[in-house]
């Protein structure tokens, strides 16, 4: 617990027992999962925690509530690692009222199957009225799901984002926030540029000073960086000029030209990412795509299609709308030299690409051919 402001408090829990955030995400640094109150003439809570962690955040709250009775349980984002402990707050503190738009107490019902009896409804800029503070309502729809909203403290200048502007990692571990926000972002939110472009205009509005986030560290100074990624990774620019090569190989052949292509790269004074698609944290080769301008992409062709890790990574990109970059293709095949045409094929759905002239064709294992094809390539690519 600490005080974000002076009676703004921060009251929730770090998560180390959890793998996988979303059953998905590798988090070896664990997940923190926020919550905060605001002290006022009428106290409001915002948001819970994950289910296995009720406990522990009520004892929290207890702490920071001493006697205080909150007159209200505000709920920016019904996923479940946010709202599980809606219903135990409830029966704790019966009179409380619990606040969401028309969409959050739709699904606290399917989640948890209960109607919230005391329930305040609110929208697109209402004013909920603390005494002193003052929350009033933004709807963020789908940044990331369909129900989440933020909410703007006009007295402190706060804004409490829900998910947006979170990060992997518990507080209690210290780390950049960059590049566990990035791998977050990308994977979870990257399909929702447009909404998040959408709610960042409604936030520039706005004098923001500190913001609080449901997982990951307050954020305060210099916040035009931390506004400006948002603005980069939801407009889909590139953030870095850099290359990616990220390649699929079976035997190592496919990963030694992957490598000699590096080597010129950097060589010309070139930034490079070179990822082992079957071994590198498939999270963090999609984020690093996005992050660099431009793709090479090597993989061998197996069963007459795609390395599955090759076409899975392909996959992951074109779900979150990668675009507006140069691509390039190395490709490996004896008897079924395809592979370069069906990653072609399974961009088809990405928009403003630029692909590549020279492929790389390698016929098994490097041959003196392929050196001028990856002199070629790497001319390009420089």
């Amino acid at each position: 617990m600490f005080n974000v402001e002076k009676d703004i408090y921060y009251v929730g829990v770090n998560d180390h027992s959890v793998d996988l955030f979303e059953g998905m995400y590798k988090v070896p640094d664990g997940m923190s999962y926020n919550s905060y109150i605001i002290k006022d003439e009428k106290v409001a809570v915002l948001d819970t925690v994950d289910a296995a962690f009720g406990k522990e955040w009520m004892t929290n709250v207890k702490a920071v509530l001493g006697d205080s009775q909150p007159a209200y349980l505000v709920v920016h984002h019904m996923e479940p690692d946010h709202s599980a402990n809606i219903l135990a707050f409830i029966k704790e503190y019966p009179s409380v009222q619990v606040v969401g738009n028309a969409k959050t107490f739709t699904m606290i019902k399917e989640y948890f199957g209960f109607e919230v009896k005391n329930a305040l409804t609110v929208g697109e800029g209402s004013i909920l009225s603390l005494g002193r503070h003052s929350l009033r309502f933004i709807m963020a729809p789908l940044v990331h799901w369909p129900e989440v909203m933020f909410s703007y403290d006009e007295t402190d200048k706060i804004l409490f984002s829900a998910d947006a502007f979170g990060k992997f990692g518990a507080l209690d571990v210290q780390q950049p926030w960059d590049d566990e926000a990035r791998r977050y972002y990308i994977g979870i939110v990257g399909k929702y540029g447009v909404q998040v472009q959408n709610v960042l205009k409604k936030v520039s509005m706005l004098q923001v000073d500190k913001i609080c986030p449901l997982h990951g560290p307050v954020l305060e100074g210099g916040l035009s960086h931390y506004i400006g990624l948002y603005d980069t990774w939801s407009s889909y620019r590139p953030e870095s000029e850099a290359v990616m090569i990220a390649y699929a190989s079976i035997y190592g052949h496919t990963k030694a030209v992957a490598g000699m292509l590096a080597d010129i790269l950097k060589k010309a004074g070139k930034e490079v990412v070179l990822a082992d698609l079957a071994r590198t944290d498939r999270a963090e080769c999609v984020a690093q795509a996005f992050r660099c301008s431009k793709l090479v992409l090597a993989s061998v062709t197996y069963n007459a299609e795609l390395f599955p890790c090759m076409r899975e990574f392909i996959d992951c990109l074109a779900e979150r709308n990668f675009r507006a970059r140069k691509v390039g293709f190395i490709e490996n095949g004896t008897w079924s030299p395809i592979s370069a045409k069906l990653m072609r094929e399974r961009l088809a759905c990405c928009k403003d690409l630029d692909y590549i002239e020279n492929t790389v064709k390698i016929r098994a294992a490097f041959s003196a051919e392929n050196a001028a094809e990856i002199e070629a390539l790497a001319n390009e690519l420089i």
